[in-house]
């Protein structure tokens, strides 16, 4: 009897480790909210975009990112539509969000900026493009600028105002679907800098995210206007595990080159449904968690 009691008692004890392990083995090791293109304005409805309705949808999501506790907040751009004075009432929704938060600018977010640093000061970025990393647990965040060239970036380089007509032209010979006056580029500088970095996560075995405001892929007329020249920089590095966007507020989501392209939905669009997500970030695989519109997905890495 008693020999069975040591045996049931090391039979329990064992399938308690067991069930510690795999728990400790399935929690995320990066917990972060989404949010894309609030695009709030002090400003009457057109269309599907109720533009002063994004407050509220905020103030939810701000609310439930907050009770899920999360490490970060990713925000893809667009915080305006149309006003800089605007941006104040949106930062301070957002700065009731318990831990930080790291953006990228959208074009709309350039609307009465006669500065860019000062539009990036608002937004407490700490450069136009730049990375965050978490060494300890192999994985690094890419923020990048894709309103760098553009029309509405006011953009006072005239090798960028170079760089501009040469791409537009490109576009223009090419007939391709993007060449809109709303989406920017990535200058050369910039592309050197996510090769080198993407170089570096490569040889140092990190897991890269690219976050964005326009898309890349798949084909599309949000699409940054250079997105074929960054896909070649980006395809050529399986530490790649995704890259994520905004712009498009419909959303959208494909493969390239084994690697995930997730379009997150914009949520200015409707009267009522909101769109944001929380996003669970495991070793092996990534599971967003949509809100409202956004599409939830697990994404293998």
């Amino acid at each position: 009897m008693k020999s069975f009691t040591i045996i049931f008692f090391l039979f329990i004890s064992a399938t308690f480790t067991i069930s510690i392990a795999q728990t400790k083995i399935s929690e995320p090791i990066l917990k972060m909210g989404l949010i894309a293109d609030i695009q709030y304005g002090d400003c009457a409805t057109n269309g599907s975009r109720f533009y002063r309705n994004s407050i509220n949808k905020l103030r939810e999501a701000v609310k439930d990112i907050n009770d899920n506790n999360v490490h970060f907040t990713v925000n893809l751009g667009d915080f305006t539509d149309r006003n800089l004075a605007d941006l104040d009432v949106v930062m301070a929704e957002l700065g009731m969000l318990n831990a930080n938060m790291y953006s990228v600018t959208g074009n709309h977010d350039y609307v009465g900026v006669k500065d860019n640093q000062v539009l990036y000061n608002k937004l407490f970025l700490p450069s136009d493009y730049y990375s965050l990393g978490f060494p300890r647990l192999g994985i690094q965040f890419l923020f990048l600028n894709s309103n760098d060239i553009s029309s509405y970036s006011n953009v006072l380089d005239v090798d960028k105002q170079v760089e501009l007509e040469t791409i537009k032209a490109k576009l223009k010979a090419e007939n391709r679907k993007n060449n809109y006056s709303w989406n920017g580029a990535l200058s050369k500088e910039q592309l050197n800098w996510l090769d080198n970095k993407l170089k570096l996560a490569h040889d140092e075995n990190v897991r890269v995210v690219i976050c964005m405001h326009h898309p890349l892929y798949p084909d599309n007329n949000h699409n940054a206007l250079n997105d074929r020249e960054i896909l070649e920089v980006i395809g050529k590095y399986d530490c790649v595990k995704a890259v994520l966007s905004g712009h498009n507020h419909a959303g959208n989501f494909a493969y390239y080159k084994g690697i995930p392209f997730i379009t997150v939905e914009g949520m200015i669009e409707t009267e009522a449904d909101n769109a944001y997500g929380i996003v669970e970030i495991f070793k092996d695989k990534m599971v967003v968690k949509g809100r409202g519109r956004v599409t939830s997905r697990k994404i293998d890495f």
